[in-house]
């Protein structure tokens, strides 16, 4: 994979969003659905040079990507050589964790697979998994949050009318996956993180999962039950097993040459994985949120930045992705069976799920939170996330 290099002085000149109607950038297909966009004169947008800037830093030539996930993957091994598992992985089934855990295992790595069951695991997410770990020889760990509780939980992000909805599933993942290696004495997570096919997502989409005094707050103002199995972890503990427990995240699939089309026949053809149509679409809910709820109350569509993403990093052209957004989201029957069955899910009257759709969308920053560590301090978050990712 050759290293993507800025296509555009960063100093050009910008538009502000708000001083012009509609606008899709002219080279990705990122629009004025962010509110936050910028422009160039030459019509390309922000995100586009935000991708380029992470690509010629974090995206190295195939030689030297080689050269150090081999130094990697021997530092691994000889940290964890007196131990039952030298690394962790997260698995959902998806295209992504499961291509980590066929890389892991190539590379001759032993570890722990954790998974977070929410209650919301497609019946393809648990075959996937399944039949991937079996055929991997891989020892799995499933968390299974108490099902009223994280109903709870999840009512409570919908009821704030906030627009990241994932947020409780996102902290729980994150939190299982950290507090899994502090416990264990195991200093990797290998995770599917990966700039190529996520490296566009605007700040106006989502917040920070990591924030626990966010999801407190939101669950504090609209949830009923106490959180007793959600895996929670703070920012003082996160930051301690960080710099204290020198635990760290690798994105490896950054060091592969990663190209989602050519993962998803590698791993049909190995591991017998199945493909569930969508971006994290291994999850009902979150099939639902992202092509439900979040185009219609809040007005974006997740699938723009994640087709961006393929068209900066080459794997799809831009008339392709226009093809593709144009496409509905949901299949009508689909949409159907999948609304019905989440409100049944979620305990509450179609009434009410109606109330929440046409409830006025609200900012993360409304509710209480660490926003000052996470959006203010941004040179020292990056030097943190830095250190994190081991790209030290």
């Amino acid at each position: 994979m050759s290293t993507l290099v800025a296509s555009h002085p960063l100093s050009a000149p910008v538009q502000s969003a708000a001083v012009r109607g509609y606008r899709v950038c002219t080279r990705c297909i990122m629009d004025t659905s962010d509110p936050e966009i910028q422009f160039r004169e030459d019509g390309t947008c922000n995100h586009c040079q935000h991708y380029d800037r992470r690509a010629a830093a974090e995206i190295l030539p195939p030689e030297l990507a080689a050269e150090r996930l081999a130094r990697l993957v021997e530092r691994i091994r000889q940290q964890g050589r007196r131990k039952p598992y030298d690394c962790i992985i997260g698995v959902s089934g998806g295209v992504d964790s499961t291509t980590v855990a066929y890389h892991v295992r190539r590379l001759g790595l032993r570890p722990l697979a954790l998974h977070l069951d929410n209650g919301w695991n497609s019946e393809l997410a648990v075959h996937n998994i399944q039949h991937t770990l079996n055929a991997l020889q891989i020892d799995l760990h499933t968390h299974v949050i108490d099902w009223d509780e994280f109903r709870d939980l999840q009512l409570s992000f919908l009821r704030a009318s906030v627009p990241n909805c994932e947020i409780p599933t996102d902290h729980a993942i994150n939190a299982l996956l950290i507090n899994t290696a502090v416990k264990m004495g195991i200093r990797y997570i290998l995770n599917g993180s990966n700039l190529v096919t996520e490296g566009i997502l605007p700040h106006a989409w989502v917040y920070y999962n990591q924030d626990l005094r966010h999801l407190r707050a939101i669950h504090r103002r609209f949830g009923t039950r106490r959180l007793k199995t959600l895996p929670q972890i703070s920012l003082p503990r996160f930051v301690g097993a960080i710099l204290l427990r020198g635990v760290r995240y690798i994105p490896i699939l950054n060091y592969l040459g990663y190209h989602k089309d050519e993962s998803k026949q590698l791993i049909q053809k190995e591991l017998g994985w199945r493909d569930y149509g969508g971006k994290h679409y291994e999850s009902i809910y979150t099939r639902f949120y992202q092509s439900y709820i979040l185009p219609r109350k809040f007005g974006f569509d997740k699938r723009r930045a994640h087709l961006s993403t393929l068209i900066c990093s080459g794997q799809m052209s831009r008339v392709e992705a226009l093809e593709e957004i144009r496409r509905e989201p949901y299949d009508p029957s689909l949409l159907t069976r999948d609304r019905e069955f989440v409100i049944k899910k979620l305990g509450i009257a179609p009434a009410e799920f109606d109330a929440i759709m046409n409830a006025p969308p609200q900012r993360h920053t409304d509710y209480p939170s660490n926003r000052f560590f996470f959006h203010e301090l941004q040179g020292l978050r990056e030097r943190f996330k830095a250190v994190a990712t081991a790209r030290v």
